[in-house]
């Protein structure tokens, strides 16, 4: 297996570079057959990829241990789907998967662009082998997963015991499908600026491989979120950890893309500053490659110190100058084709928008080198925590919030402030509306009322885009059509635009979702004998007592909680503690009660050997509305994705 599989990874990096030599070729001759010669080299490369991740698998659910990656990432005792997990649990193997994923997008660019102009294509599938090449190099002669093991053991370490959760083995690929779909767009920019092919056909080859990446980079965060809130057992589910910011950059760029090609697209605007939208969400992509395996800053996430991170920022280097190199040679090609004629415009609330995005991408990213760059200037290693990212990031959010309400109303080109105050107002008395009523109830927290004022404000406008297109249809001759029914097929024929309104519902569930976070509710109980009972935010938590069990890997305790309100019992939990022998490490595992408008969150914080136990409870409000809204958002994306429905009756 270890032969076999190495020389999978050596073949798949010959016909890679075979590729990427044959696309240049074509590129330099314009020739067709090279292209085409190139394309099939590209379906060769990602079989023998395919193999070799394959043959990696293949070892780590029979527990081949002369492969020192499968003793070090699993052991017997691991579930199928752990072993699964572990195929890009360790570094190696989340190398060689990313390499993977490359071959399958540029097998996907193969067969969607096949009839594509040569022009373009061909540089872009030389840029993608390009990348692939460099992963499969470190695969091959660096960070190698077919290396034997000195002596081969009866049984391996086993996954990182916070890794075997089921959200860890989606979350990961989840997210590698977004960074390496990011290649793609970046790849199709290469090949507009090599051939000079500049006006909007580039752009509209990449809009569904930008949407699928950004949806994927916004799945794996939210499942990344969700997993720490589980998990790690501290009350939140966003630290601002390094490889948290890691994945959150890219996507807020590729977000920032997303809005401004609708520019370029109606207007011929933005052309340079689309083309830098591009590149920077690749190279973010790089970077958070980066900060995750370089090891140079400290993360739960994050693996070992190695070499690796050298070449990571030779790579990244390389990628920054040639980005740069290209649009400086092609700037003046990207003149745009008109100007901004008004601040009240719809143009002008996009290029708003990107700057706002840009911002908190840029204060995420500041705050994550901080550390780096503070030991590099005064030797002393300074970080930057949760209070510097929420300072900055609030106002940034609650920015957004609000142009996300202004977008539907603003018209194209110019409107008048009377126009947009007529457009506003009924939206406005909502917000203006929600936020005294909340404050008749007790809200006094300045940054929840307005983010719930805006959250009302943005649903009037979302609500008022469905009653427009509503009264289109009718006025179609569509009257005997129910308002749901209505809804349904207006979705169904333009889910581009309409996809895009349930996304911003998402984002306003995800935002409130965020505002219940400023009336968190936490107490902590000391040394309880079984039976003692204490309050945390209206509910009676009695603790019962403590079982114990062991497996052959884990030690587990748990502790029996009834919880009761106003005299009547209503659930128990079981929050418990997990020894694994192996990796020697301790894991805390919470207990949560759900509803609309909280979670009850216990944690088993301490015991003693007398049966004494410590808990620490959150109360965290509206917290499920960030989950359900980070679904809602996926939900409206794969809409996005769907092509436009011909027009026809009904």
């Amino acid at each position: 297996m270890i032969q076999l599989g190495s020389y999978c990874v050596y073949l798949a990096l010959a016909v890679t570079a075979l590729a990427g030599a044959l696309g240049a070729l074509a590129v330099w001759k314009k020739r067709r057959d090279l292209t085409d010669a190139a394309r099939n080299a590209i379906l060769v490369a990602a079989g023998f990829t395919t193999l070799a991740v394959a043959g990696l698998l293949y070892a780590l659910l029979v527990g081949d241990y002369q492969i020192q990656y499968v003793w070090q990432n699993s052991d017997r005792s691991m579930s199928l789907f752990y072993k699964l997990g572990a195929l890009w649990g360790g570094q190696s193997g989340s190398i060689l998967f990313w390499g993977w994923l490359m071959s399958l997008y540029a097998v996907g660019v193969v067969i969607r662009h096949r009839n594509d102009p040569d022009e373009i294509v061909a540089p872009a599938l030389t840029t993608l082998m390009f990348i692939q090449g460099f992963f499969l190099t470190l695969v091959g002669f660096v960070a190698r997963p077919y290396t034997r093991g000195a002596f081969i053991p009866p049984d391996g370490n086993g996954l990182n015991p916070l890794l075997q959760h089921p959200i860890m083995t989606i979350h990961p690929p989840m997210l590698y499908l977004g960074f390496v779909g990011m290649a793609v767009p970046f790849a199709f920019a290469i090949g507009a600026l090599v051939s000079g092919r500049l006006g909007n056909e580039w752009i509209k080859r990449i809009r569904f491989w930008a949407i699928l990446a950004w949806l994927f980079l916004a799945a794996g965060n939210v499942l990344g979120a969700r997993w720490a809130y589980v998990e790690l057992g501290w009350g939140g589910y966003w630290a601002w950890d390094p490889v948290e910011n890691a994945a959150f950059m890219p996507w807020l760029v590729g977000t920032a893309f997303l809005h401004s090609v609708i520019i370029q697209e109606r207007r011929g605007m933005f052309k340079v500053w689309n083309m830098l939208l591009v590149m920077t969400a690749f190279i973010l992509t790089i970077t958070g490659t980066f900060i995750t395996r370089s090891g140079i800053v400290s993360s739960v996430h994050a693996f070992a110190q190695s070499s690796i991170g050298a070449w990571f920022a030779a790579f990244l280097t390389f990628l920054i100058v040639a980005s740069i190199g290209l649009i400086v040679w092609r700037r003046g090609s990207m003149r745009s084709e008109n100007n901004l004629d008004s601040l009240v415009s719809r143009e002008a609330g996009f290029l708003l928008n990107n700057l706002i995005l840009l911002g908190g991408a840029f204060t995420v990213l500041l705050g994550t080198f901080f550390p780096i760059l503070s030991e590099a200037v005064r030797h002393v290693k300074v970080s930057l925590g949760p209070p510097y990212f929420n300072t900055i990031m609030t106002p940034i959010g609650l920015a957004l919030l609000l142009l996300v309400g202004l977008g539907p109303v603003i018209a194209w080109k110019r409107m008048s402030l009377s126009g947009l105050w007529k457009a506003l107002s009924l939206p406005v008395v909502i917000a203006v509306a929600a936020a005294g009523v909340l404050v008749i109830f007790g809200v006094r927290h300045a940054y929840a009322l307005v983010t719930f004022a805006l959250c009302a404000m943005v649903l009037m406008t979302i609500v008022g885009e469905f009653v427009r297109g509503v009264r289109a249809r009718r006025a179609l001759g569509y009257a005997h059509e129910s308002i749901p029914v209505a809804m349904g097929r207006l979705i169904w024929r333009q889910p581009r635009r309409y996809g895009g309104s349930i996304v911003h519902i998402g984002v306003v569930m995800m935002f409130i979702g965020f505002a219940g976070a400023a009336f968190i509710g936490e107490w902590e109980a000391k040394s309880l004998n079984p039976g003692a009972k204490f309050n945390a935010g209206g509910y009676d938590l009695t603790f019962q007592g403590l079982e114990e069990s062991a497996s052959p890997d884990v030690e587990t305790v748990k502790a029996d909680v009834l919880v009761s309100r106003h005299g009547h019992d209503l659930f128990r939990l079981t929050p418990h503690r997990n020894w694994y022998r192996k990796a020697e490490q301790l894991s805390t595992e919470v207990a949560i009660y759900s509803t609309w408008r909280h979670d009850l969150y216990v944690i088993l914080a301490d015991l003693d050997d007398t049966g004494h136990a410590s808990f620490k409870v959150y109360i965290n409000p509206l917290v499920n509305w960030f989950w359900w809204g980070g679904l809602v958002m996926c939900l409206g994306g794969i809409l996005v994705l769907l092509p436009p429905k011909q027009r026809m009756a009904g």
